[in-house]
């Protein structure tokens, strides 16, 4: 006998099964063959034949073809165990695909004769329920992995997630952070209206951006971009905030190096006019000291005429350290044994009368190449840290260890290192970023210009290369020099 096609299937208004008739989910009685007896208003309305060499006789026509096999399977444990059991699977229907759960169930009355070798097949449409547990767990792969803080607060600002990159920027743990205030982590720099302004934004349903600085757990600021977006709901009312982080740290280091080199080029202007309109009145006194030198007789005069050319030559040499910096070098570069020009200055250190008891201890690598630089100039920042480093030893009166200073280059990530590290009584933290200002300085007055550094700093950056410190109250201070072997 032919088969009945699924739409000729008559459901008798009278019968146990047409109470599943207006259920919104698709009910099918299925016979122990796996035959469609019956279905629902739900299952017909959705199985529309157009094609007629379509036939849905069988629960398994519906099945996507690679998981039938499965649902055979299922059906037969069902049917011999006597038992339920749900799958997950796919309905191809009308050349569409249907995400659906599948439920076998035993009817609840055997006694019925509708009922009898039968099996109830429960079918729910969860296509939107795939698309957004789909959709939830692409979020959740892109916001774990993604380096930028990220963190999701309920409707009153309480933290429901953070991702690993906000527990790492921030210090806290998971822990810590869920069910908390992001206000935890607040600087209070931003201060109330500024945040009243940000919630009346976000809670209205818009988005907001901007620049904050954040505190994380060990104290550090955290500098960045930060985006809240509100969490809208399916009737477009707010349910929660998302917001992300973009690191500025980057940015408000090159900001503080940008601005640093501008005030260098500006300061570079000034001591440029200043040598000029300071230069030659000042050759005008020293020769008139001279002839007052040579014809006056009077030991006082001669005495105090001294100290006034030693002051004279000592701003002379001032200028000339101005000049050196502001305006630019008339060497020529030529290729510089770079490892020499060390040794020399070293050398030259040697010799002098505060050196007789500091002890030298030079590392230099054979693979350090030469470049196209200026020997003298090059030489001259060598002395200007050595000469420093000898004299912050010299002035440390509570120095008990023994006076050393260690010399060495090498080769990392095509640069050349230089690194003079002595064990005087180290700069305090405060100062180490004014070291290489103009006129700053920690000797006694008179003992220093300020400028010796300050001109190091330039011939350094002149060269495309950089300078660093990193110095220690009573351990002694590095001066890391870094140039570029593709200068």
């Amino acid at each position: 006998m032919q088969k009945k096609s699924i739409l000729q299937m008559n459901k008798d208004p009278n019968s146990t099964f047409s109470i599943f008739s207006n259920f919104p989910d698709m009910y099918f009685l299925i016979s122990a063959a796996g035959e469609i007896n019956s279905m629902n208003l739900a299952a017909s309305n959705l199985i529309k034949e157009k094609d007629a060499n379509e036939s849905y006789t069988e629960i398994f026509d519906l099945i996507e073809l690679c998981d039938r096999n499965e649902a055979v399977k299922i059906f037969n444990y069902c049917i011999r165990e006597h038992k339920s059991k749900q799958y997950k699977t796919r309905f191809f229907i009308n050349r569409k695909l249907i995400d659906v759960n599948l439920t076998f169930s035993i009817p609840f009355s055997e006694d019925d004769v509708e009922f009898q070798n039968s099996i109830i097949v429960i079918a729910r449409d969860i296509t939107e329920d795939k698309k957004k547990e789909d959709d939830l767990l692409r979020f959740h792969n892109v916001a774990n992995g993604s380096v930028n803080p990220v963190l999701i607060t309920d409707i009153t600002g309480k933290m429901i997630y953070v991702n690993p990159a906000f527990v790492k920027v921030t210090g806290y743990t998971r822990e810590e952070l869920i069910g908390r205030n992001p206000k935890i982590f607040g600087s209070g720099k931003m201060g109330r209206k500024f945040w009243d302004k940000v919630w009346a934004q976000i809670s209205s349903g818009k988005v907001w951006s901007g620049e904050i600085e954040d505190t994380k757990k060990n104290g550090e600021a955290f500098h960045s971009h930060l985006l809240i977006s509100p969490i809208l709901d399916k009737d477009e009312k707010v349910n929660g905030y998302f917001g992300i982080h973009r690191d500025l740290s980057e940015k408000r280091i090159l900001e503080k190096q940008l601005i640093h080199t501008q005030k260098m080029e500006s300061i570079g202007t000034l001591a440029a006019g200043i040598a000029h309109e300071v230069g030659n009145p000042l050759a005008s006194i020293s020769a008139l000291v001279q002839v007052v030198q040579r014809d006056s007789e009077d030991q006082f005069v001669k005495e105090k005429l001294g100290l006034v050319k030693s002051q004279v030559t000592r701003i002379s040499k001032i200028i000339r350290d101005l000049v050196d910096f502001s305006r630019p070098s008339n060497y020529e570069l030529r290729l510089t044994d770079i490892n020499h020009s060390i040794r020399e200055a070293v050398n030259i250190t040697r010799v002098g009368t505060k050196a007789k008891n500091v002890e030298f201890n030079i590392n230099l690598s054979e693979e350090v190449p030469s470049l196209p630089l200026i020997p003298d100039q090059l030489e001259q920042v060598f002395l200007n840290i050595l000469i420093n480093a000898i004299d912050a030893i010299n002035e440390d009166e509570l120095n008990k260890k023994s006076s050393k200073i260690d010399v060495s280059s090498l080769i990392e990530d095509d640069q050349v290192v230089i690194t003079f590290s002595d064990t005087g009584p180290g700069i305090k933290e405060d100062d180490v970023s004014k070291v290489f200002e103009p006129f700053f300085t920690t000797k006694e007055q008179g003992k220093g210009t300020g400028l010796g550094l300050w001109v190091s700093y330039g011939i350094i950056k002149s060269f495309q290369g950089d300078i660093k410190i990193k110095s220690e109250l009573r351990k002694g201070t590095s001066f890391i020099l870094t140039i570029p072997i593709e200068t």
